[in-house]
Protein backbone atom coordinates (compact mmCIF):
# COMPACT_ATOMS: atom_id res chain seq x y z
CA UNK A 1 0.00 0.00 0.00
CA UNK A 2 1.05 3.60 -0.47
CA UNK A 3 2.72 5.88 2.01
CA UNK A 4 -0.35 8.15 1.96
CA UNK A 5 -2.59 5.28 3.20
CA UNK A 6 -0.52 4.27 6.21
CA UNK A 7 1.47 7.46 6.80
CA UNK A 8 -0.46 10.73 6.50
CA UNK A 9 2.98 12.34 6.38
CA UNK A 10 6.54 11.08 6.63
CA UNK A 11 8.74 13.66 8.39
CA UNK A 12 12.40 13.00 9.13
CA UNK A 13 14.47 15.00 11.59
CA UNK A 14 18.20 14.66 10.85
CA UNK A 15 20.73 15.81 13.44
CA UNK A 16 24.49 15.44 12.94
CA UNK A 17 26.04 14.12 16.16
CA UNK A 18 28.29 16.56 18.10
CA UNK A 19 28.84 18.20 14.73
CA UNK A 20 31.61 20.75 15.35
CA UNK A 21 33.60 18.30 17.47
CA UNK A 22 33.03 15.47 14.98
CA UNK A 23 34.13 17.74 12.13
CA UNK A 24 37.41 18.51 13.91
CA UNK A 25 38.02 14.82 14.59
CA UNK A 26 37.32 14.12 10.91
CA UNK A 27 40.35 16.12 9.82
CA UNK A 28 42.44 15.17 12.86
CA UNK A 29 41.82 11.43 13.32
CA UNK A 30 44.34 11.29 16.17
CA UNK A 31 41.70 13.03 18.30
CA UNK A 32 39.26 10.13 17.99
CA UNK A 33 38.30 8.81 21.41
CA UNK A 34 39.51 11.96 23.18
CA UNK A 35 37.38 14.61 24.89
CA UNK A 36 37.24 17.32 22.21
CA UNK A 37 35.74 20.71 23.10
CA UNK A 38 35.15 23.33 20.40
CA UNK A 39 34.70 26.99 21.25
CA UNK A 40 37.95 28.38 22.59
CA UNK A 41 41.24 27.80 24.34
CA UNK A 42 41.73 27.39 28.10
CA UNK A 43 42.06 30.80 29.66
CA UNK A 44 39.75 32.30 27.04
CA UNK A 45 36.35 33.87 27.64
CA UNK A 46 34.27 31.98 25.09
CA UNK A 47 31.63 29.32 25.51
CA UNK A 48 31.47 25.70 24.40
CA UNK A 49 30.07 25.41 20.87
CA UNK A 50 30.20 21.61 20.83
CA UNK A 51 31.65 18.76 22.85
CA UNK A 52 32.43 15.21 21.80
CA UNK A 53 30.60 12.45 23.65
CA UNK A 54 33.82 11.68 25.51
CA UNK A 55 33.81 15.28 26.82
CA UNK A 56 30.10 15.10 27.64
CA UNK A 57 30.86 12.21 29.96
CA UNK A 58 32.62 14.78 32.18
CA UNK A 59 29.56 17.05 32.20
CA UNK A 60 30.71 19.42 29.44
CA UNK A 61 27.76 20.85 27.52
CA UNK A 62 27.12 23.38 24.76
CA UNK A 63 26.84 27.03 25.86
CA UNK A 64 28.90 26.33 28.98
CA UNK A 65 31.69 28.87 29.70
CA UNK A 66 35.07 27.54 28.58
CA UNK A 67 36.44 28.16 32.09
CA UNK A 68 33.85 25.79 33.55
CA UNK A 69 34.58 23.19 30.87
CA UNK A 70 38.28 23.35 31.80
CA UNK A 71 37.43 22.69 35.44
CA UNK A 72 35.28 19.70 34.52
CA UNK A 73 37.64 18.28 31.91
CA UNK A 74 41.15 19.77 32.36
CA UNK A 75 42.74 17.20 30.03
CA UNK A 76 40.29 17.93 27.20
CA UNK A 77 41.40 19.03 23.74
CA UNK A 78 40.19 22.62 23.38
CA UNK A 79 39.89 24.00 19.84
CA UNK A 80 38.63 27.25 18.29
CA UNK A 81 35.78 26.96 15.80
CA UNK A 82 36.28 26.94 12.03
CA UNK A 83 32.90 28.05 10.71
CA UNK A 84 33.88 28.18 7.05
CA UNK A 85 34.81 24.48 7.28
CA UNK A 86 31.57 23.66 9.12
CA UNK A 87 29.47 25.48 6.49
CA UNK A 88 31.18 23.52 3.73
CA UNK A 89 30.32 20.21 5.44
CA UNK A 90 26.79 21.46 6.10
CA UNK A 91 26.30 22.18 2.41
CA UNK A 92 27.35 18.64 1.53
CA UNK A 93 25.00 17.31 4.22
CA UNK A 94 22.10 19.21 2.70
CA UNK A 95 22.98 17.95 -0.78
CA UNK A 96 22.68 14.36 0.48
CA UNK A 97 19.28 15.05 2.04
CA UNK A 98 18.01 16.67 -1.17
CA UNK A 99 18.60 13.41 -3.02
CA UNK A 100 15.73 11.97 -0.98
CA UNK A 101 13.29 14.88 -1.13
CA UNK A 102 13.16 18.42 -2.50
CA UNK A 103 11.44 19.42 0.75
CA UNK A 104 14.46 20.00 3.00
CA UNK A 105 14.43 22.67 5.69
CA UNK A 106 17.79 23.43 7.28
CA UNK A 107 17.17 24.82 10.76
CA UNK A 108 20.90 25.08 11.56
CA UNK A 109 24.19 23.97 10.02
CA UNK A 110 23.83 20.50 11.55
CA UNK A 111 20.08 19.96 11.75
CA UNK A 112 17.33 19.58 9.16
CA UNK A 113 13.81 18.37 8.50
CA UNK A 114 12.78 16.63 5.31
CA UNK A 115 9.37 15.54 4.10
CA UNK A 116 9.33 12.11 2.46
CA UNK A 117 5.54 11.88 2.19
CA UNK A 118 5.58 11.60 -1.60
CA UNK A 119 8.96 9.99 -2.08
CA UNK A 120 8.33 6.26 -1.48
CA UNK A 121 8.51 5.33 -5.15
CA UNK A 122 11.96 6.88 -5.50
CA UNK A 123 13.55 6.26 -2.09
CA UNK A 124 11.59 3.35 -0.63
CA UNK A 125 9.61 2.97 2.61
CA UNK A 126 10.45 5.33 5.52
CA UNK A 127 12.76 2.98 7.40
CA UNK A 128 14.64 1.99 4.25
CA UNK A 129 15.07 5.65 3.26
CA UNK A 130 16.32 6.58 6.73
CA UNK A 131 18.92 3.82 6.67
CA UNK A 132 20.09 5.00 3.26
CA UNK A 133 20.48 8.57 4.55
CA UNK A 134 22.60 7.37 7.47
CA UNK A 135 24.74 5.24 5.18
CA UNK A 136 25.41 8.04 2.68
CA UNK A 137 26.26 10.57 5.39
CA UNK A 138 28.70 8.13 6.95
CA UNK A 139 30.32 7.07 3.66
CA UNK A 140 30.53 10.51 2.02
CA UNK A 141 31.10 12.81 5.00
CA UNK A 142 32.63 10.49 7.57
CA UNK A 143 30.03 11.71 10.09
CA UNK A 144 27.18 10.07 11.98
CA UNK A 145 23.64 11.40 11.94
CA UNK A 146 20.78 10.59 14.28
CA UNK A 147 17.36 10.36 12.63
CA UNK A 148 13.81 10.47 13.89
CA UNK A 149 11.01 9.40 11.57
CA UNK A 150 7.39 10.22 12.41
CA UNK A 151 4.22 11.84 11.12
CA UNK A 152 5.09 15.29 12.48
CA UNK A 153 8.06 17.62 13.02
CA UNK A 154 7.76 17.55 16.79
CA UNK A 155 7.66 13.79 17.17
CA UNK A 156 10.44 13.33 14.62
CA UNK A 157 12.68 15.76 16.52
CA UNK A 158 12.06 14.08 19.86
CA UNK A 159 12.61 10.66 18.27
CA UNK A 160 15.98 11.65 16.80
CA UNK A 161 17.26 12.41 20.29
CA UNK A 162 16.16 9.12 21.90
CA UNK A 163 19.02 6.92 20.65
CA UNK A 164 21.91 9.37 20.20
CA UNK A 165 24.57 9.10 18.95
CA UNK A 166 24.14 7.43 15.55
CA UNK A 167 20.51 6.71 16.38
CA UNK A 168 17.48 5.85 14.30
CA UNK A 169 14.02 5.85 15.86
CA UNK A 170 10.85 5.39 13.82
CA UNK A 171 7.49 6.19 15.45
CA UNK A 172 4.65 4.46 13.62
CA UNK A 173 1.44 6.39 12.88
CA UNK A 174 -0.90 6.08 15.85
CA UNK A 175 1.94 5.45 18.31
CA UNK A 176 2.85 9.09 18.86
CA UNK A 177 1.01 9.73 22.14
CA UNK A 178 2.05 6.40 23.66
CA UNK A 179 5.71 7.02 22.78
CA UNK A 180 5.73 10.56 24.18
CA UNK A 181 3.71 9.83 27.34
CA UNK A 182 6.53 8.59 29.64
CA UNK A 183 9.05 11.23 28.55
CA UNK A 184 9.81 14.16 30.88
CA UNK A 185 8.18 17.43 29.88
CA UNK A 186 11.57 19.05 29.18
CA UNK A 187 11.91 16.75 26.17
CA UNK A 188 9.42 18.91 24.28
CA UNK A 189 11.09 21.71 22.31
CA UNK A 190 9.83 25.08 23.47
CA UNK A 191 9.37 24.17 27.13
CA UNK A 192 12.14 25.93 29.01
CA UNK A 193 13.44 25.50 32.57
CA UNK A 194 11.04 28.04 34.09
CA UNK A 195 8.03 26.37 32.49
CA UNK A 196 9.29 22.98 33.68
CA UNK A 197 9.48 24.30 37.27
CA UNK A 198 5.95 25.68 37.09
CA UNK A 199 4.62 22.42 35.62
CA UNK A 200 6.29 20.41 38.35
CA UNK A 201 4.65 22.61 40.98
CA UNK A 202 1.24 21.53 39.67
CA UNK A 203 2.29 17.88 39.49
CA UNK A 204 3.00 17.61 35.75
CA UNK A 205 6.33 15.90 35.06
CA UNK A 206 5.71 13.84 31.90
CA UNK A 207 4.35 14.58 28.45
CA UNK A 208 1.54 12.12 29.14
CA UNK A 209 0.53 14.14 32.18
CA UNK A 210 0.76 17.32 30.14
CA UNK A 211 -1.47 15.83 27.43
CA UNK A 212 -4.19 15.11 29.99
CA UNK A 213 -4.27 18.59 31.51
CA UNK A 214 -7.20 20.94 30.80
CA UNK A 215 -6.15 24.02 28.87
CA UNK A 216 -7.44 26.32 31.62
CA UNK A 217 -4.91 24.87 34.08
CA UNK A 218 -2.03 25.58 31.69
CA UNK A 219 -2.94 29.09 30.59
CA UNK A 220 -1.16 30.71 33.58
CA UNK A 221 2.03 29.03 32.29
CA UNK A 222 1.66 29.10 28.50
CA UNK A 223 -0.99 31.73 27.90
CA UNK A 224 -2.63 31.44 24.48
CA UNK A 225 -0.27 28.59 23.60
CA UNK A 226 -1.91 26.24 26.12
CA UNK A 227 -4.08 24.38 23.57
CA UNK A 228 -1.14 24.07 21.18
CA UNK A 229 1.13 22.68 23.93
CA UNK A 230 -1.47 20.05 24.86
CA UNK A 231 -1.84 19.00 21.21
CA UNK A 232 1.92 18.68 20.82
CA UNK A 233 2.16 16.59 23.99
CA UNK A 234 -0.24 14.20 22.24
CA UNK A 235 2.03 14.15 19.17
CA UNK A 236 -0.11 16.47 17.04
CA UNK A 237 1.91 19.01 15.08
CA UNK A 238 0.62 20.07 11.63
CA UNK A 239 3.52 22.42 10.82
CA UNK A 240 4.91 21.71 7.33
CA UNK A 241 8.51 21.34 6.29
CA UNK A 242 9.35 24.66 4.66
CA UNK A 243 12.28 24.42 2.23
CA UNK A 244 12.36 28.20 1.83
CA UNK A 245 14.54 29.83 4.44
CA UNK A 246 12.54 32.41 6.36
CA UNK A 247 13.93 35.94 6.21
CA UNK A 248 16.16 36.84 9.11
CA UNK A 249 14.34 38.71 11.88
CA UNK A 250 17.51 40.49 12.90
CA UNK A 251 21.19 40.65 12.04
CA UNK A 252 23.98 41.35 14.49
CA UNK A 253 27.33 40.52 16.01
CA UNK A 254 28.59 40.04 19.53
CA UNK A 255 31.94 39.45 21.17
CA UNK A 256 33.17 38.04 24.49
CA UNK A 257 36.41 39.75 25.49
CA UNK A 258 39.58 38.06 26.67
CA UNK A 259 39.81 40.65 29.43
CA UNK A 260 36.93 42.64 30.86
CA UNK A 261 36.62 46.15 29.44
CA UNK A 262 36.55 49.09 31.84
CA UNK A 263 37.74 51.97 29.66
CA UNK A 264 34.93 53.84 27.87
CA UNK A 265 37.07 54.42 24.79
CA UNK A 266 37.79 50.68 24.47
CA UNK A 267 34.07 50.00 24.79
CA UNK A 268 33.28 52.59 22.10
CA UNK A 269 35.91 51.10 19.79
CA UNK A 270 34.55 47.59 20.32
CA UNK A 271 31.02 48.77 19.57
CA UNK A 272 32.18 50.44 16.37
CA UNK A 273 33.78 47.24 15.10
CA UNK A 274 30.66 45.22 15.96
CA UNK A 275 28.49 47.80 14.18
CA UNK A 276 30.82 47.77 11.17
CA UNK A 277 30.44 43.99 10.82
CA UNK A 278 26.68 44.23 11.33
CA UNK A 279 26.37 46.91 8.66
CA UNK A 280 28.46 44.85 6.26
CA UNK A 281 26.21 41.82 6.88
CA UNK A 282 23.12 43.93 6.22
CA UNK A 283 24.50 45.30 2.97
CA UNK A 284 25.56 41.85 1.81
CA UNK A 285 21.98 40.59 2.36
CA UNK A 286 20.45 43.69 0.76
CA UNK A 287 18.62 44.60 3.96
CA UNK A 288 18.05 47.62 6.18
CA UNK A 289 16.62 47.79 9.69
CA UNK A 290 14.65 50.24 11.82
CA UNK A 291 15.69 49.07 15.31
CA UNK A 292 19.18 49.07 16.84
CA UNK A 293 19.61 46.88 19.93
CA UNK A 294 22.59 46.35 22.22
CA UNK A 295 23.49 43.57 24.62
CA UNK A 296 25.88 44.02 27.52
CA UNK A 297 27.12 41.33 29.89
CA UNK A 298 28.98 42.35 33.00
CA UNK A 299 31.84 40.40 34.58
CA UNK A 300 29.40 38.78 37.05
CA UNK A 301 27.32 37.49 34.05
CA UNK A 302 24.40 39.88 34.60
CA UNK A 303 23.12 40.57 31.08
CA UNK A 304 21.16 43.68 30.10
CA UNK A 305 19.98 45.24 26.86
CA UNK A 306 18.38 48.27 25.35
CA UNK A 307 17.04 49.20 21.92
CA UNK A 308 15.96 52.25 19.93
CA UNK A 309 13.70 52.64 16.92
CA UNK A 310 15.18 54.78 14.15
CA UNK A 311 13.26 57.40 12.17
CA UNK A 312 14.13 55.55 8.96
CA UNK A 313 15.68 52.18 8.02
CA UNK A 314 19.46 51.99 7.73
CA UNK A 315 22.34 49.71 6.83
CA UNK A 316 24.92 52.38 7.66
CA UNK A 317 27.34 51.06 10.25
CA UNK A 318 28.34 54.53 11.41
CA UNK A 319 24.74 55.36 12.25
CA UNK A 320 24.35 51.96 13.94
CA UNK A 321 27.55 52.56 15.92
CA UNK A 322 26.42 55.99 17.12
CA UNK A 323 23.10 54.66 18.38
CA UNK A 324 24.70 51.59 19.95
CA UNK A 325 27.31 53.71 21.73
CA UNK A 326 24.63 55.97 23.18
CA UNK A 327 22.54 53.00 24.34
CA UNK A 328 25.51 51.36 26.06
CA UNK A 329 26.50 54.67 27.66
CA UNK A 330 23.04 54.86 29.21
CA UNK A 331 23.35 51.30 30.52
CA UNK A 332 26.74 52.09 32.06
CA UNK A 333 25.25 55.12 33.76
CA UNK A 334 22.85 52.75 35.52
CA UNK A 335 25.62 50.38 36.56
CA UNK A 336 29.36 50.93 36.28
CA UNK A 337 31.09 47.55 36.21
CA UNK A 338 33.60 45.67 34.01
CA UNK A 339 32.13 44.51 30.69
CA UNK A 340 32.57 40.89 29.62
CA UNK A 341 30.50 40.86 26.40
CA UNK A 342 29.04 43.37 23.96
CA UNK A 343 26.55 42.78 21.18
CA UNK A 344 25.01 44.95 18.46
CA UNK A 345 21.92 43.89 16.54
CA UNK A 346 19.62 45.46 13.96
CA UNK A 347 15.97 44.34 13.74
CA UNK A 348 12.85 45.44 11.88
CA UNK A 349 14.44 44.34 8.61
CA UNK A 350 13.27 45.06 5.09
CA UNK A 351 14.70 45.38 1.57
CA UNK A 352 17.37 48.07 1.24
CA UNK A 353 16.36 51.36 -0.36
CA UNK A 354 18.20 54.68 -0.61
CA UNK A 355 16.05 57.50 0.76
CA UNK A 356 17.14 60.93 -0.40
CA UNK A 357 16.82 63.80 2.04
CA UNK A 358 16.54 67.55 1.46
CA UNK A 359 19.13 68.48 4.08
CA UNK A 360 22.21 67.05 5.71
CA UNK A 361 24.25 64.09 4.60
CA UNK A 362 23.87 62.69 1.09
CA UNK A 363 22.57 59.08 1.50
CA UNK A 364 23.73 58.08 -1.99
CA UNK A 365 27.27 59.26 -1.25
CA UNK A 366 27.25 57.39 2.09
CA UNK A 367 25.89 54.29 0.34
CA UNK A 368 28.73 54.32 -2.21
CA UNK A 369 31.31 54.93 0.50
CA UNK A 370 30.07 52.02 2.61
CA UNK A 371 30.17 49.64 -0.35
CA UNK A 372 33.71 50.82 -1.13
CA UNK A 373 34.65 50.03 2.47
CA UNK A 374 33.04 46.60 2.09
CA UNK A 375 35.24 45.96 -0.95
CA UNK A 376 38.34 46.98 1.03
CA UNK A 377 37.36 44.69 3.90
CA UNK A 378 36.87 41.79 1.48
CA UNK A 379 40.26 42.37 -0.16
CA UNK A 380 42.27 43.20 2.94
CA UNK A 381 40.63 43.19 6.39
CA UNK A 382 37.83 44.83 8.33
CA UNK A 383 38.51 48.04 10.22
CA UNK A 384 40.97 49.38 7.67
CA UNK A 385 39.18 52.74 7.72
CA UNK A 386 37.71 53.97 11.01
CA UNK A 387 36.40 57.35 12.21
CA UNK A 388 38.82 59.76 13.82
CA UNK A 389 36.87 59.72 17.09
CA UNK A 390 37.56 55.98 17.35
CA UNK A 391 41.08 56.04 15.87
CA UNK A 392 42.40 58.69 18.25
CA UNK A 393 42.00 56.31 21.15
CA UNK A 394 43.58 53.32 19.42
Amino acid sequence: MSVATHWPRVIVHADLDAFFAAAEILRRPELRGKPVIVGGRPGGRGVVAAASYEARAYGVRSAMPIAQAVRLCPHGVFLPGDHAYYRELSGRFRAILERFSPLVEMVSVDEAYLDLSHSERSVGPPLEAARAIKRQVREELGLTVSLGVATSRLVAKIASDLDKPDGLRLIEPGAEAVTLAPLPVERMPGIGPKSVERLQRIGVTTLGGLARMPAAALRPIFGRRADEVIARARGIDPRPVNPEREPAKSIGRERTFGQDLTDRHEIERALYHLAERTGRDLRREGLQGRVVAVKLRYSDFETVGRQRRLPRPTDDHQEIAEVATDLVARLLEERQAPVRLLGVRVAGLGPAAIQLTMFGDDPLRRHRLNHALDDLAARYHAGLVIPARVARHT
